[in-house]
């Protein structure tokens, strides 16, 4: 019988994603412990092992284990468009306010495998605003960012995408974004000319550009609190003043140490405005 998470040992799991870390670089030490439980014991399931013991005996077999471990943990839930309310704020107030900057960057920060990427080359391609834009692709995970360069998707999603894509105020024919073939799409080219796919690790890599717009999705949920208030001062650090950082849903920036420069556009909505230069920059 595979072991529940509630029968986890907490210090065995913990000394594990710290020798996890030394061997791979990947640090999962200081994301949330209920994220990190629950994932690995749908691991467990997947796997059929019985307990920690086992799994980690697998995941130390060989580097084809160790990395289908690293991918499995770090699996965020994706899809495009996802939010169109969100998406439709970021099509009607956002751009609108980034359209004078002569070349507006764009990161797509841990973007699992792509599908937001693709969301904000259609919206920038449909606003005018593509041909002077850079999306910056980036996740820990290179696997994903591999799935992402592709640009290649089950045709199974694209009922739920096209209906996203409507309700994010949407203004032409989803369909002449992508080409299928058997059960899949392709989406052109062309709305990959201005991306920049990249392996960045948002736990222990540095800032690398300043950008008028980050997204940032669904991410912080998976970490503890310590955790969460680095990344977002490194989000703080790469974004500049007037420009726009979006969360998810269930992300906020109360109680952060950056969280006094910034304006919350729609409530409830997880869609901020920069108001005053970071701690760092002052």
């Amino acid at each position: 019988m595979t072991q529940s998470p509630d029968q986890f040992d907490d210090e065995f799991l913990m000394q594990f994603i710290a020798e996890l870390h030394s061997r791979s670089g990947y640090d999962f030490r200081h994301y949330s412990l209920t994220s990190i439980r629950r994932r690995i014991s749908r691991i467990l399931q997947v796997q059929k092992f019985s307990d920690l013991s086992e799994l980690k005996t697998w995941v130390y077999s060989c580097s084809d284990a160790e990395h289908e471990f690293i991918e499995s943990l770090s699996v965020p839930t994706t899809s495009m468009f996802r939010d169109p309310e969100v998406f439709k704020i970021i099509r009607t107030a956002v751009l609108p306010m980034l359209k004078h900057l002569p070349l507006l960057r764009v990161w797509s920060a841990g973007c699992s495998t792509g599908e937001e990427a693709y969301a904000l080359a259609i919206m920038l391609d449909e606003e005018g605003l593509y041909d002077r834009s850079r999306i910056y692709v980036t996740d820990i995970n290179e696997g994903f960012i591999g799935r992402a360069r592709a640009g290649i998707f089950p045709m199974r999603l694209m009922k739920e995408y096209t209906t996203n894509y409507m309700e994010s105020g949407g203004c032409h024919d989803f369909s002449s974004y992508f080409e299928t073939g058997y059960d899949r799409i392709v989406f052109n080219g062309r709305l990959k000319s201005n991306m920049v796919f990249a392996h960045h690790n948002l736990v222990s890599d540095s800032s690398f550009n300043e950008f008028g717009l980050i997204l940032c999705r669904n991410v912080l949920i998976y970490f503890g609190t310590p955790l969460q208030g680095r990344v977002l001062n490194l989000l703080d650090d790469s974004l500049r003043v007037d420009g726009y950082l979006i969360l998810g849903e269930k992300e906020s920036l109360r109680m952060s140490t950056i969280g006094g420069g910034y304006e919350q556009l729609q409530r409830p909505y997880k869609v901020f405005r920069k108001t005053a230069p970071g701690l760092s920059q002052t």
